[in-house]
């Protein structure tokens, strides 16, 4: 029989107003914690920088996006091409075998639909979506996450985290409740 061991992911303070979490993420930031996460029932207005969220994802589902538009472009018109001039060739009514006109609207669609699935796919990847378990889902109060009340976790891998000096910096920021965030094994 194998003992289950739990390991501990962070501390997590309970907010009551957008506007609370918000100061709070700023301070927290400003204190030095760099491993932090915010968690609301709706989007609040530069949270995200607060937490220091940067773009470095946006960015890389553009770029990754543009790679798919192109590949499926390529793909349309390489099959056309291969079909039409290659691998079947039939000359009817004297007719160029690469008639390029005409491979424009499939290779329009493959484009379309490349940079789509890319922009779908690697936006899932990099949020490292699904994620049906978090340790978070471990605290009883974050139920309330998603209606109305507004969470901040400093995670214990941060350099700066100690249990008892983040449990007070938690409990400065006016924090209602501060839970010790366990990761079961």
């Amino acid at each position: 029989m194998s003992e289950r061991r739990s390991l501990l992911f962070g501390l997590m303070g309970e907010f009551s107003t957008p506007e609370d979490l918000l100061a709070a993420a700023k301070k927290a930031r400003e204190a030095g914690y760099k491993h932090i996460e915010a968690y609301t029932p709706f989007p609040i207005e530069g949270l995200s920088d607060a937490v220091g969220f940067r773009g470095f994802r946006s960015n890389l589902v553009a770029v990754l996006t543009l790679i798919g538009g192109i590949g499926g472009g390529l793909t349309g018109f390489g099959l056309q091409y291969w079909v039409a001039a290659i691998a079947y060739p039939i000359n009817i009514g004297g007719r160029p075998l690469n008639s390029w006109p005409a491979f424009i609207p499939v290779t329009f669609e493959l484009t379309v639909l490349g940079a789509a699935t890319f922009a779908v796919f690697s936006m899932l990847a990099l949020n490292k979506l699904p994620q049906p378990y978090h340790p978070v889902f471990n605290v009883e109060r974050f139920s309330h996450a998603s209606t109305d009340k507004f969470f901040l976790c400093i995670e214990a891998r941060d350099p700066k985290f100690d249990l008892v000096e983040s449990s007070k910096f938690l409990q400065s920021m006016h924090a209602q409740h501060v839970n010790e965030v366990k990761d079961e094994e």
